[in-house]
């Protein structure tokens, strides 16, 4: 996306440009072009190669072992590394919990897991979503109930991503049962290797089990995990979940997404001639070219407020919900522009493009199309950004 940046943030996007040139493994970038499962390896290998630059977690403060950089430097980074299809930094312990321990927790919490989080010791997943408070978070029911020096904790949560992967969860729990219930919810770390967890996966429509079902039998949590104060933790949900929408807005997905259309529509043809030069095809590639125009502009807007020191606010959930729509329709488009190439294959064609007819491009079509359908609901759904606009922004 062409944007006027000034000379050093023109001199850093060439710095990332050649560090991913020299530095992103060729298999990886395939594997993400082709939108194909990278494996926890894999993940751990790019964690770990950004970690060396001092880049896995550019947007903490350098106290907390970061690179201090700007909102607008992060811009880069993000849009960069989409077009070079690099593996995406997985959001839960850099983009998540780490600016919420680095708000609301203690030293010996900063001391202990910032670092950890760094150096791949840990991976975290986020324990947010129950079977009956998803999109109304504040209903959830997972307990946690004091027994001296630990938390007691019973309950469920879904949707968790990459469960399967990691060794430590960050919990909203209920701790309070009168009043509203946004007061009485606490927020809690847990080690998943404690007594009493239990992780079953989710197989999705594209044939990966990339969520799970987390089950909690009266495990034992010490006191010294729960982050701020009993009963704040809604705040400090909230909190976290302003930079998750923020970063869901994928302005650097969407506009690797949009290139790797063109290429498809040029490669594909239609009544002779490229599909690309299609009237009514065009127009819909113009049509949501256009859109994410739009959204990087404001999300530039937000960039420039944040650079002035301001958080991110309602805002953010204008970037998810466009975000989410542009995605979702290039998805579409691509898949549109595969054809019956793009029909949906058995799981092991989708894994193994050898194993599936058409050009390479199609299985890769198809399982962005299935698995972003997942846009329009996590980090809250589209219809609850749409009631956040209404009531914060338009004051409805």
């Amino acid at each position: 996306m062409d944007m006027t940046f000034s000379p050093e943030d023109q001199a850093f996007r060439a710095e990332v440009r050649q560090f991913l040139k020299d530095r992103l493994p060729a298999r990886l970038s395939e594997k993400v072009r082709l939108q194909k499962e990278l494996t926890k390896a894999e993940i751990e290998e790019w964690h770990a190669i950004l970690n060396e630059k001092g880049w896995l977690a550019g947007v903490w403060p350098k106290e907390f072992g970061g690179a201090g950089w700007t909102a607008f430097q992060r811009h880069i980074f993000e849009e960069e590394s989409a077009t070079a299809y690099a593996p995406r930094i997985l959001p839960f312990g850099i983009m998540m919990l780490g600016p919420v321990l680095q708000k609301f927790g203690s030293k010996a919490q900063q001391d202990h897991f910032l670092p950890r989080i760094l150096n791949g010791q840990d991976w975290w997943c986020q324990g947010y979503s129950e079977p009956g408070a998803g999109s109304d978070l504040a209903s959830l029911k997972t307990s946690a109930v004091r027994d001296g020096d630990h938390y007691v904790v019973n309950g469920q949560k879904t949707w968790t991503t990459l469960g399967q992967h990691a060794n430590w969860i960050f919990c909203l729990v209920r701790t309070k049962a009168d009043g509203k219930p946004q007061e009485g919810i606490s927020f809690l770390l847990i080690d998943m290797n404690t007594p009493g967890i239990t992780v079953r996966p989710i197989v999705l429509l594209d044939g990966t089990p990339e969520v799970n079902e987390v089950f909690f039998d009266n495990v034992r949590v010490p006191v010294a995990n729960l982050v701020g104060t009993e009963n704040e933790g809604w705040t400090y949900a909230k909190y976290l979940l302003t930079h998750e929408r923020t970063n869901i807005a994928g302005v650097g997905f969407a506009t690797a997404g949009l290139a790797s259309l063109k290429r498809m529509a040029r490669a594909q043809v239609a009544n002779g001639k490229p599909l690309l030069e299609n009237p009514l095809f065009a127009a819909r590639i113009a049509e949501v070219e256009i859109d994410l125009m739009a959204m990087a502009t404001t999300n530039l807007r937000m960039l420039a407020q944040a650079a002035a020191g301001q958080a991110p606010g309602p805002q953010s959930s204008m970037l998810k919900l466009k975000g989410t729509q542009i995605r979702q329709t290039i998805n579409d488009l691509t898949r549109r522009a595969a054809g019956p190439w793009a029909l949906a294959f058995p799981s092991e064609g989708l894994g193994n493009e050898e194993a599936a007819p058409g050009p390479e491009e199609a299985a890769a079509a198809t399982r962005a199309y299935l698995n972003n359908r997942k846009l329009s609901i996590y980090g809250g759904s589209s219809e609850v950004q749409r009631t956040i606009i209404a009531k914060q922004i338009l004051g409805l």
